[in-house]
C-alpha cells in the first residue's frame, strides 16, 4: 500500500490548492517543497512580493495623489529599499503562516526538501541534511513552477545585472535602469521603478508590448509611462551587457549604447523540471522545461498530473489554483466543472490593466459585429474623489444579441472592477442588465452603467436610422 493517496511536488498556488482539495475529499496527502519556499515562487519572488512592492511604491511616492495635490507631492522624499521591503517581508511572512496553517489544519503532511522520481509511483525526498527517503503515492501532482529564463550570453551578478527574482534584493533604488523585455513582468517593474524616479529604458525585440491587450489601453499606458520619463526601444535586440565600475552599458544590435546603474532581464520563464528525473516516471518536458497535459491536467502517465506555470500558458496564480483543484478532483474521481474560458487577466502596471473576453481587433478579425461603450473615470464622481482622471472602462457589446463580448479596464481598481463584467458574461447577461442595474454612488463600478448607456445609445441610433 502506498504511503499516500496523493503526493504534490511544490506548494505554490497550484500545489497548495490541489493538496487541500484532496484532503477535503478525505485522502491522505503529502506536499514536498524546499523549507524556504513554502507557498512557492508566487509568495517568495513572484506575485505577492511584486504586488506588495507596487503598493508600497504607490503609497510612499504619493504618485496617485498628484492630480489633487500637485506634481511635486511626495509622501516621502528619500525612499530607500528598506522602506519598500519592510512591507513586502511583513506580507510574505504572514502569507507563509497562512499556508502552513491551512496545510496542517487539513492534515496534509509537509516534507521539507526537494523531490525527484525513482519510478512512476515513488519520489525520493532529499532533505536539507542531504539525507534521502522514499515516498510512494497512488497519484502524484507536479506543481514545481518556473524560474526566470537567463540568456547564456549575459553575465548575471544579481546586483547590477539581474532577473526578476533578484530585483527584490536591490541594495538601493537605481537612478537609471534598463529593462529587457516588455512582457507583463517587465512592464510591471518598469512602472514601479519609473514611479520611484528611476530613469527607465525598456528594450523589446518585438514591435510593441502586451499584445494580448486592447490597443487603446496600451496606448494609454505608454503615454503614462513616457510621462514618468520611460524610454521605449521597440524592435531592438540586446547584443551585449557590459559591467563597468560606474554601472552597466547595454549595447544594442543597432549600435545604440545605454548607460544605466542596473539592468533587469525579463526574458520569459523556464519550467523547474530539470532535477525531477522525469524519465524515471516515463515523462518528458519540452526545451522550456514545460510538461504537456490533457484537459484534466493528466500527463502521458495517467496517475501523474501537472498544474500551474510548469504546464505553460496562462501561468497565472489565479488559473494555477483552479487547475490544482480540478486535477485533485479528477484524481479522486470527484466530478468537477470545466474551467470557463472567461478567465480575467490582471496586469499590475501603474495604472493597472485588466480585461476579460475578446479585444476589438480579435472581433474585427472574426467578423463579429460589435458596438463600443466607454466610461472615463474623470466623468465619475469617484474618479474625481480619488484623483484618477485617466482611468477608463470599455465594453464591447454584440450588435446582434446585446451580450458582452469583452470588457477592458485601465486605471485604479481595474483588477477588481473586471469581475463585474466577468460575472455578467459568465451568466450570459446582456448590456441591458447593466443599463437597468443600480450601482452604489459614488463608485468606480458605476462606470459599467455609464459605458452600458454609451453602447446602447449607439445601438439605438443604428436601429432607428431607417425609421
Amino acid at each position: 500500500m502506498p504511503d499516500f493517496d496523493m503526493l504534490v511536488i511544490g506548494s505554490g498556488p497550484g500545489g497548495q490548492k490541489a493538496a487541500i482539495a484532496a484532503a477535503k475529499l478525505g485522502r491522505r496527502v503529502a506536499v514536498v517543497d524546499r523549507p524556504d519556499m513554502v507557498g512557492g515562487v508566487s509568495i517568495h519572488t513572484g506575485t505577492i512580493p511584486s504586488k506588495t512592492l507596487r503598493e508600497a511604491v504607490l503609497y510612499l511616492t504619493g504618485l496617485t495623489q498628484r492630480d489633487l495635490y500637485g506634481q511635486s507631492y511626495r509622501l516621502k522624499d528619500d525612499i530607500t529599499v528598506a522602506d519598500l521591503t519592510a512591507r513586502t517581508q511583513h506580507v510574505v511572512s504572514r502569507e507563509v503562516d497562512v499556508i502552513r496553517s491551512q496545510l496542517s489544519r487539513n492534515h496534509v503532511s509537509l516534507f521539507a526538501g526537494t523531490g525527484r522520481f525513482v519510478d512512476a509511483h515513488t519520489v525520493a525526498l532529499r532533505e536539507v541534511t542531504g539525507h534521502e527517503r522514499l515516498l510512494s503515492a497512488e497519484n502524484i501532482i507536479i506543481a514545481t513552477g518556473t524560474r526566470p529564463a537567463r540568456p547564456d550570453s549575459v553575465e548575471f551578478d544579481g546586483r547590477t545585472i539581474m532577473d526578476s527574482d533578484n530585483v527584490l534584493d536591490l541594495e538601493h533604488v537605481p537612478r537609471s535602469m534598463v529593462i529587457v523585455g516588455a512582457g507583463v513582468i517587465g512592464m510591471e517593474y518598469a512602472s514601479m521603478f519609473a514611479a520611484l524616479g528611476s530613469k527607465v529604458t525598456v528594450v523589446e525585440r518585438r514591435a510593441g508590448m502586451l499584445d494580448m491587450c486592447d490597443i487603446e489601453v496600451i496606448e494609454a499606458l505608454k503615454y503614462h509611462l513616457r510621462d514618468l520619463a520611460v524610454t521605449f526601444r521597440f524592435g531592438e535586440t540586446v547584443a551585449a551587457v557590459e559591467r563597468h565600475p560606474r554601472g552597466t552599458l547595454t549595447v544594442l544590435e543597432s549600435g545604440k549604447k545605454i548607460p544605466a546603474d542596473a539592468v533587469m532581464y525579463s526574458a520569459g520563464r523556464q519550467g523547474l523540471t530539470d532535477e525531477l528525473d522525469l524519465g524515471k516516471a516515463g515523462l518528458t518536458a519540452d526545451r522550456r522545461g514545460r510538461i504537456t497535459v490533457d484537459e484534466h491536467y493528466r500527463t502521458e502517465v495517467p496517475h501523474i498530473y501537472a498544474v500551474g506555470d510548469v504546464i505553460g500558458f496562462p501561468a497565472l496564480a489565479a488559473t494555477s489554483m483552479e487547475q490544482g483543484r480540478a486535477a485533485a478532483y479528477h484524481a479522486c474521481g470527484e466530478p468537477v466543472g470545466q474551467m470557463q474560458n472567461l478567465q480575467p487577466i490582471g496586469i499590475y502596471t501603474i495604472p493597472e490593466i485588466s480585461f476579460v473576453g475578446r479585444t476589438e481587433d480579435q472581433l474585427t478579425e472574426e467578423s463579429v459585429p460589435f458596438e463600443v461603450g466607454v466610461s472615463r473615470y474623470r466623468e465619475l464622481a469617484r474618479g474625481q474623489i480619488i484623483g484618477d482622471s485617466h482611468g477608463m472602462l470599455k465594453l464591447l457589446v454584440s450588435s446582434e444579441d446585446r451580450t458582452l463580448l469583452g470588457v477592458h479596464c485601465f486605471g485604479s481598481g481595474a483588477t477588481e472592477l473586471i469581475h463585474i463584467g466577468q460575472t455578467v458574461m459568465g451568466c450570459g447577461g446582456t448590456v441591458d442588465y447593466l443599463v437597468d442595474a443600480v450601482f452604489n454612488y459614488p463608485t468606480l463600478a458605476e462606470s459599467y452603467k455609464v459605458a452600458a448607456l454609451d453602447a446602447t445609445n449607439k445601438l439605438r441610433q443604428i436601429d432607428h436610422i431607417g425609421d
